[in-house]
This record gives C-alpha cells, structure tokens and sequence, in this order.
C-alpha cells in the first residue's frame, strides 16, 4: 500500500543511502561513510556531499591519509562538520589498519567504530551487506507509531519493537520503504492522509479523525447567543 501511494506521488525523492549504493555499486565503505555524514543533516545535501567525498578519496587509505582541512572543506555544507570530518577519517584509518581495507559485517564489530551506532550499523548491514536489520531514524519510528504498529518513546525502543511485529524475512524492506514515505507522504508535518492509501488503518489519521468529527459537534450542539 506504501508503493501504491508513492506511484501516484508525482515526484518523489530516493534516499541518501539508496542513491549511495547505486553510484558506488553497493560499495561498504562508502555506504558506511555516507552513513555517519547523514546523520542531522538533509538527505539531498548528504547526498552531493558524499559523492563530491568519495571522487577526491575512494580508498579507506587516501581518505585516512587527507588533510582534515580538506576534508572539512568538503563536507562543510552539512551539520556538525567538525566532528564528522574528524569521525570518518579515524573510521578511514581503522578500516585500512585494523581490516585492511574491509568493512567489518557484524553488529558487534561496527558499533566500536566511532561515532557509529546502532542504526548506522544497521543500515551498513541492511545497504552493503544485504543483511536483514532495521535501522530506526525519526521516518521510521514516527510512521511506525502513527500507524499504530507499536508505542514506543525512542528510535531505541522501535528497533526492537518491530524487530518482534515484523517478520526477518521483511526487515530489509522497513527502511528504504519507510524513508521515502515518511519524506515524500507522511510528513512530519501536515502529512498527506487523503492520499494515503493507509489511513484507514492508520492510528494517527482515525484519531485526528474522531477529534474532527467530535469538535463539530460540538460546535453545533452549543446554545446561540440571542442578539442584543
């Protein structure tokens, strides 16, 4: 129903990590790369930024022997691009030393990779390795809640909610599909419920619904002044 609605979108955008994957033909360390620049930052900014990275250094090499005046030049148009040039030249340096130049393919060991959390984990896993995971960002654990799938307070939380409500076998699908909806139909904001083929099972909408309908009734059944 997700994809049914998005085709009758106009226009809708890709996301960040999917263009990635296409221009680099699913290449880890760029996928990882791309990742940690994403984070708090706009996907089509993320998305020229990194590839504007990845022409100057393709290699986990060149990328942990760059200057990190370079670097920051770079990726200046983006947030926090102090840290993030400081985080993924050390990410550079400890792939090329510590797993000669290859991605690390477990949880486990990608977490120890700085600034790396669970969900940019996840989606090397889910985007490089086709693994089955589910990285949790704000469009995925909003929609995940306004449909009413599960209640939850944090992206924490929604990780492992739906790790249990969805089947293994569907959760390389969450993100990407999840990602483009919540950009291009359920927004954060005023999202797009008629044209949703969802709202009629959506919690959100049948709420926003009833609290209509009930304030209009309202508003009919109050006394009219008299005229003075």
């Amino acid at each position: 129903m997700m994809k049914d609605t998005l085709h009758d979108v106009n226009s809708y955008r890709s996301t960040t990590l999917n263009e990635i994957h296409k221009t680099s033909n699913g290449d880890p360390f760029n996928i990882l790369i791309a990742t940690v620049l994403s984070s708090r930052s706009r996907d089509k900014n993320t998305s020229r930024v990194a590839k504007k990275l990845f022409a100057r250094y393709k290699t986990p090499k060149t990328l942990s022997d760059a200057d990190i005046l370079e670097i920051e030049k770079i990726i200046k148009s983006i947030g926090f691009y102090h840290v993030k040039s400081k985080r993924i030249k050390k990410i550079a340096h400890i792939i090329h030393k510590q797993y000669n130049n290859k991605v690390p393919e477990k949880m486990e060991e990608l977490i120890k990779l700085p600034g790396v959390g669970r969900k940019t984990a996840n989606c090397v896993l889910v985007y490089a390795f086709n693994k089955p995971a589910i990285p949790v960002d704000v469009h995925v654990h909003r929609i995940s809640n306004r449909l009413g799938l599960i209640q939850t307070k944090n992206v924490e939380e929604t990780e492992l909610e739906l790790m249990k409500e969805i089947p293994k076998s569907n959760w390389i699908k969450v993100n990407e599909i999840f990602v483009k909806y919540g950009q291009n139909v359920c927004l954060p904001i005023s999202p797009l419920c008629k044209l949703c083929k969802l709202n009629h099972r959506c919690r959100y909408n049948n709420t926003h619904h009833e609290r209509f309908v009930n304030i209009n009734k309202s508003k009919t059944t109050q006394p009219i002044e008299p005229t003075r």
